[in-house]
This record gives structure tokens, sequence and C-alpha cells, in this order.
């Protein structure tokens, strides 16, 4: 279903009773709605929550977001870091937060709970900082606190002219970033890389999304003027995020517990889906009275 949030459409599903709490998931950079494995989204229905799900800006079937002036072609990317200057962003942190404060206005959410992974977990720590009377409490996967050298976006910048060439970079970054402990099948990523790129998959408007998170600076201080319930998971195994990142932002916000999961990499799979979904409402039970 498509909304119009933040001056832009907002592809949404979302799931589950009306009269249970809310639940936003965020997804991460290039990832879109359909990525999120179903016994997840299922598995939280279940135990009492209304989950609501998105496509961010710039990926599957919500609003493309480009920048004049500046191409985000990987090669222009590359060039642009190696002579030592900053990639320009096409938009902000605070703009894809904001993408997520108008969806709750448009469909009639006071507050939630949000869960972010990876660029959604830095979405979360912006809803966090700026919208704190909007969230209930956080989940915060596979992120980081603080800019990240820009060399980074050289590894995850994204360059494909066809389907075939976007599914075989799946496979290849699933071997990089996947989990050793909680696999997926290559078909399985095949399948659902796929059924991405026939819903809108463009690498320069990824590469875009990735600008966002690599121009928005340090957040650790404002991170630590945070009082809100928050849960942060990583996986001991991912190498993309490390898991040193993921304890840099427990330490840093109040009273906030963490989790490292052996053997889990830079991706949450169908096998990761029912310890994801224990600790999170185990956690929620706890500091939310959420039964």
């Amino acid at each position: 279903m498509q909304i119009l949030a933040n001056g832009i459409v907002i592809e949404y599903e979302e799931y589950g009773k009306k009269t249970d709490p809310v639940l936003i998931l965020i997804r991460g950079l290039g990832s879109q709605l359909i990525h999120w494995p179903q016994n997840l989204i299922s598995g939280f229905t279940e135990v009492g929550y209304r989950v609501i799900i998105f496509d961010n800006r710039d990926i599957g079937l919500s609003a493309r977001c480009p920048k004049d002036g500046f191409s985000y072609d990987k090669e222009n990317i590359v060039k642009t870091i190696d002579a030592g200057k900053n990639v320009v962003p096409a938009y902000s942190l605070d703009d894809m937060a904001l993408d997520v404060i108008g969806l709750m206005d448009t469909i009639g959410i006071d507050k939630a709970h949000i869960f972010g992974m990876s660029l959604g977990g830095a979405i979360t720590q912006v809803l966090l900082i700026n919208h704190q009377a909007r969230i209930l409490s956080a989940v915060i996967v596979m992120s980081s606190s603080k800019l990240s050298d820009q060399s980074r976006i050289k590894k995850i910048a994204l360059q494909h002219t066809s389907k075939y060439e976007y599914i075989e970079n799946a496979v290849s970054e699933n071997k990089l970033w996947g989990n050793s402990s909680f696999p997926v099948s290559e078909n399985y990523v095949r399948d659902v890389s796929g059924r991405a790129f026939d819903r809108g998959a463009e690498s320069e408007a990824v590469n875009r999304q990735a600008s966002a998170v690599y121009s928005f600076g340090d957040r650790r201080e404002a991170l630590k003027a945070t009082n809100l319930p928050c849960l942060v998971i990583h996986g001991e195994d991912d190498v993309l995020v490390l898991p040193e990142e993921g304890k840099e932002i427990s330490s840093l916000i109040k009273d906030s517990e963490i989790k490292i999961i052996g053997g889990m990499g830079h991706e949450i799979t169908p096998l990761l889906s029912s310890t994801i979904i224990n600790l999170v409402h185990d956690f929620l039970s706890r500091r939310c009275n959420i039964k």
C-alpha cells in the first residue's frame, strides 16, 4: 500500500491486530520490505504486536529521491573518495527519520516501538535523539554510532546494469556478510534478490542511501542524552559493522541492554527469527510491561 509521508510516496504493509502494540521494522541499506523473513513478521504478530514494515526512500516501491548535480554511480563515488573529497549526500538520516514519523502520522500512530537494522539502526538512533516523544522503545541491530571512514562506501556501493548482475552481486554479498550459524541457501538469495530487482533496486538510488549514512557524523554525545528503553543486538561474526560498534552504542545509552549473537553476521535470516523474536519480546515484556 502506498501513502504520502514526509512529502514522498512510501510503500508499507502492516500485520497483526490494530489494538496490539505497534512495532515498526526499518530495513538496512539497499534492502526492501520483502527482505524481512516471513517467519519474523508472523512470529512478532503471534506474540502480540502490530507490525509495520516499509520500503525506505530510494528503494522498492517507495519514491526515488535524486539530487541534481552529482552522480551516484559507483565509479564516480570511488573517484570522489580517492581524490580525498567527501561524497555529497543526496539527503540526510534526519530526512529518513522524518519519513518514519510521516508514516506514523499518516496511518494514525502516536507512539511506536522501533526495530532498526544496519541503516535502519542508524535511523532508529536519529529517532531516539530527535523524536523521543514518538518512540516507546528502540531495538538497534548491527549498527554504529559514528561516521565511519568514507572508504567503506567503496565496499558497499552498488553497480549493476541487469537483473542477472544484481542477483549475482547479492549471492556474492551473502557469502561476505552472511551468517555462519544461521545460513540461507543460494536459491533463497536468488529468489529474494530477483523479486527485489523487479520491485526496484537501482544502484545509484541505493548509493544515495549510503551517502546519507556516511555523512551524518558522530551521534555518540547525543545518544548519551536519550532516556528510553533500548536493546542493542549485534552479530559476533559481523565483518561489515563490527561487534565493538554495537557495544559502543549500548555503552552510550543509559540503562540499555546488549546481546551479541554467536554465528550471526550482517543479516537477519529465517533461522535467526525465533532468536530475535524471543530477545525482543523478553526485553519489551520486562522494560515496557508488554505481556
